[in-house]
């Protein structure tokens, strides 16, 4: 395997593409909006304006659309909540009324309520959901129109390993980025036909969200932009689609649901105590499926069911 640059792989280039990034005054989202600058694309950073009222400091959102302006980057502040489904709409319309197209959307943003289940506050479950599970919604749902009309288009949501493996004192988190897999699969589904590749990022980096969880010098291998180099191959022109890619310190790795192979029961044959006398068998992973859509599960279920003999894997 070549773990160096490779000189003669296919530049990525962005020239002309509008990419929106959500949650991009600081950490990953920030990370995300220089690299997209970087290959040509114009960025439209977005966060909360999160200063005291009556402040004239410049927002976050400000200095990171300079710092992109001070390399020669084309980048525009685009402030709001992503929780507030109509200043999303407002976001979006003014985006295409100034460009004309939106190609690209990072669903970056996102906050922290840990506590363990028993603990929690149902408010700040609410919260976490409405932030990351429907500000993606708002943002993914304002877009798609325009995508769809140009014929392309490149959405990222922003899941995590907590979604995917679950973590401690992150009920919340969790559900919140298990549901944005959700949202990923049916959408790459839908999108497909129109050239609308969705995918989803499950990033570990040293942000504001991580720094009181790990050590100092596990931190500074977490750097947000060891992350953003897949994130900006997974909105690429050649970017797959319904994919996974879970990335920090430099490693980037897929993730995927699977399936044992199943084993079918004959209706005299199909009670709790045969599930359990037979669960090594129904539980064994050794050869997996991967499976397209529901539909098709449902239609492999049938044909074992139509064809199967008892306690065979089909």
């Amino acid at each position: 395997m070549n773990h160096s640059s490779n000189s003669t792989a296919e530049v990525i280039g962005l020239e002309g593409q509008v990419a929106i990034v959500t949650g991009a005054g600081t950490g990953l989202g920030r990370a995300h909006a220089l690299a997209l600058a970087e290959r040509g694309a114009i960025v439209v950073v977005n966060d909360l304006d999160t200063r005291p009222a009556g402040s004239t400091e410049p927002m976050l959102v400000d200095e990171v659309v300079e710092e992109i302006h001070s390399t020669g980057g084309q980048a525009v502040v685009a402030p709001c909540d992503v929780s507030d489904e109509q200043a999303v709409q407002d976001m979006i319309a003014h985006v295409v009324a100034e460009f004309g197209r939106i190609d690209i959307l990072i669903n970056n943003a996102g906050i922290l309520r840990d506590k363990s289940f028993g603990k929690s506050d149902l408010a700040d479950f609410r919260k976490v959901l409405e932030v990351h599970l429907m500000g993606s919604v708002h943002c993914a749902h304002a877009v798609w129109p325009y995508m769809v009309a140009q014929g392309y288009g490149r959405i990222l949501m922003t899941t995590s390993a907590s979604g995917i493996y679950g973590n401690f004192g992150q009920a919340n988190y969790g559900a919140a980025k298990s549901a944005l897999v959700g949202l990923m699969n049916v959408l790459a589904i839908e999108g497909e036909p129109k050239n609308i590749r969705v995918n989803a990022l499950a990033p570990t980096a040293a942000t504001k969200m991580t720094e009181d969880l790990l050590e100092a010098h596990e931190l500074s291998r977490l750097a947000p932009e060891t992350v953003s180099p897949g994130a900006v191959f997974m909105v690429s022109p050649d970017a797959p689609t319904k994919t996974i890619l879970a990335a920090g310190a430099g490693v980037f790795a897929t993730a995927r649901m699977e399936e044992s192979q199943g084993v079918f029961f004959p209706e005299a044959a199909r009670t709790p105590e045969d599930v359990a006398a037979n669960w090594d068998q129904i539980s064994d992973m050794s050869r997996t499926v991967q499976t397209a859509s529901a539909f098709e599960q449902t239609r492999r279920y049938v044909v074992k069911a139509l064809h199967g003999v008892e306690g065979a894997l089909l």
